[in-house]
């Protein structure tokens, strides 16, 4: 069926669009700036293309540039003028493209061949699952999983942080980790009490007495882990004065950017479960994963039937592993891709760490591949657990059925 392909590389202030007939020959090339007015430029020039050449489909491509093509995917969309052809409309994996025009060996770097290569992208027709998702519910939750995604990683890489810190201030409570991990009474630790000394010092029935208002009673034996807080103060490294006040002020800052960072998490969280409620969904009747898992995996992989088969979800989640052969030699030790849905494959795998807590069967093969090897046990046995969890969570999206333990 002959097509019309358009190519656009988009730009965080232009936009250069390639327009390719259906035998790859150029129809028209041109730059328009990334707005609204530059959009319509565009369309006109499709429609004229599509009658000139009396065609009725059109394959519109560009590359996923994080929010610079958002725009421009919705104004196709709503296009009227573009309503009576049929249209797909592909956002392109960069390292898709890159490898496709690795195949030219004589092309420059440029914006106008970048475009020619999307067009021509299209046109050779191996492109799969990056048709872009037209119902809007998917989107509007997608932009509150991903905030959460990155409001998580900050909130991560701040306690890695405030560790260093701890370390610093005093290093033996940063090497006890049955008080570290009770995060609320270190905070209230290194903000109470100036120095280790202080600490050191202080009288263990008032550690005790503090450890239990800190913590709102959950340490089981107050009396027993002041003990160990004192004894890892004594055993710590004394800061000059000069620095332990330095470590302080950042440590405060650390400290109110670790809560201002899970307040965040908390509100974005109620805001996916209210925007998740208007979507239908089966795979919440897996124990486990709840809805904010649920809604992280729904919201990338959109509507399931753009996907063949779960081995294709797989690949879109970057769940996939590298095959090194030749000749009779054949690698056991393989990793996963690096391309993939980085945000798809984050929620598919703290699914999986919480599925095989609450499913007895997952967490048998959890154990099982966890004892296949040496090394990277937990990384390898977790992703191999993630890629059975997506066979399952494909079959009950496709079936539209609920899960139903063994």
């Amino acid at each position: 069926m002959d097509q019309l392909y358009v190519g656009i590389d988009v730009g965080s202030r232009g936009n250069v669009a390639y327009i390719m007939r259906p035998d790859g020959e150029l129809f028209s090339t041109f730059a328009i700036g990334n707005t609204l007015g530059g959009y319509w430029d565009v369309s006109k020039r499709i429609v004229a293309a599509m009658d000139k050449l009396g065609l009725d489909t059109v394959q519109i491509g560009m590359e996923a540039t994080s929010i610079y093509g958002d725009g421009l995917v919705h104004a196709i969309r709503e296009d009227g003028s573009l309503g009576r052809f049929q249209r797909k409309i592909h956002v392109l994996n960069p390292k898709q493209v890159s490898k496709f025009k690795e195949s030219y060996n004589d092309l420059p770097k440029t914006d106008w061949v970048d475009a020619f290569v999307i067009a021509d992208a299209l046109r050779f027709g191996r492109i799969k699952n990056e048709v872009y998702c037209d119902d809007y519910r998917y989107e509007a939750l997608k932009t509150l999983t991903r905030a959460r995604f990155y409001a998580v990683q900050n909130l991560a890489r701040e306690k890695q942080r405030f560790g260093n810190l701890l370390f610093k201030k005093c290093s033996g409570l940063a090497q006890s980790s049955d008080v570290i991990n009770t995060a609320s009474s270190t905070f209230a630790l290194m903000e109470s009490f100036e120095t280790v000394d202080d600490l050191a010092n202080a009288e263990l029935e008032n550690i005790s007495a503090f450890l239990h208002a800190a913590s709102r009673g959950r340490f089981a034996n107050p009396d027993e882990t002041a003990k160990i807080i004192q004894a890892a103060a004594r055993g710590s490294y004394r800061l000059p004065k000069t620095v332990n006040d330095s470590v302080n002020q950042a440590m405060s800052v650390s400290i109110a950017g670790i809560r201002a960072l899970q307040g965040q998490i908390k509100e974005l969280e109620a805001a996916i479960q209210k925007q998740f409620e208007i979507i239908p969904n089966t795979i919440i009747s897996v124990p486990g994963i709840g809805k904010v898992y649920s809604a992280g995996i729904i919201a990338e992989i959109g509507d399931i039937r753009r996907f063949q088969s779960h081995a294709s979800v797989a690949k879109y989640a970057g769940l996939v592993w590298n095959k090194h052969q030749s000749g009779i030699f054949d690698a056991e030790d393989t990793r996963l891709i690096k391309s993939g849905n980085r945000f798809l494959r984050y929620y598919l795998l703290e699914a999986a760490n919480s599925v095989r807590g609450c499913d007895s069967e997952f967490q048998r093969y959890y154990n099982l591949k966890y004892k296949e090897v040496r090394h990277h046990q937990h990384k390898r046995a977790l992703a191999l657990t993630a890629r059975k969890l997506v066979r399952l969570l494909f079959r009950l999206m496709k079936d539209n059925r609920l899960y139903i333990p063994a």
